[in-house]
């Protein structure tokens, strides 16, 4: 099983979404956990964006990364400039991998506005999210390219 770690800034919105991306991609082929340098508190936003897609993270916790436990990661996702100039060493061969999103928690406007922010977003995310999986941990998509464009255009 690969052992997958996400982060950003504050592990509110961007790393809580890709992480639960990768686990529903993933299913039990990956170990995933999300973190940031701090820890914002989950924004309820993400929560909303991500529960209209069918994938419920109200129960993650935001963390730091000294909050993790002591694993060997295989890959370590960072989703921001921020984090990947400021992340601690992490100890370990993992693969890293540098995607970095604006964070939409930074971004002012109505509850619609905001919405749409975060919709969007999570569409990156999961699109980003689902070639990870699909090019690390398992096949979810046939080698076939007439079947690959028949799936992506169901």
């Amino acid at each position: 099983m690969k052992k997958v770690l996400v982060l950003c800034t504050g592990n509110s919105c961007r790393s809580q979404m890709a992480e639960g991306w990768i686990k529903h991609f993933a299913g039990d082929m990956a170990e995933v956990y999300s973190a940031g340098l701090v820890a914002h508190g989950l924004n309820p936003y993400a929560v909303a964006v991500m529960k209209d897609a069918g994938i419920d993270i109200s129960g993650y916790k935001s963390k730091t990364i000294k909050e993790l436990p002591d694993i060997v990661f295989d890959y370590i996702i960072s989703l921001c400039n921020n984090v990947k100039e400021k992340c601690p060493e992490i100890p370990g061969k993992a693969i890293r991998i540098h995607k970095p999103f604006d964070d939409p928690a930074e971004m002012d406007g109505s509850s619609a506005e905001l919405m749409k922010v975060f919709t969007a977003l999570r569409n990156s995310i999961e699109n980003f999210c689902f070639d990870f999986v699909n090019n690390n941990i398992r096949r979810l998509l046939p080698d076939d390219p007439d079947q690959e464009n028949m799936i992506k255009g169901m």
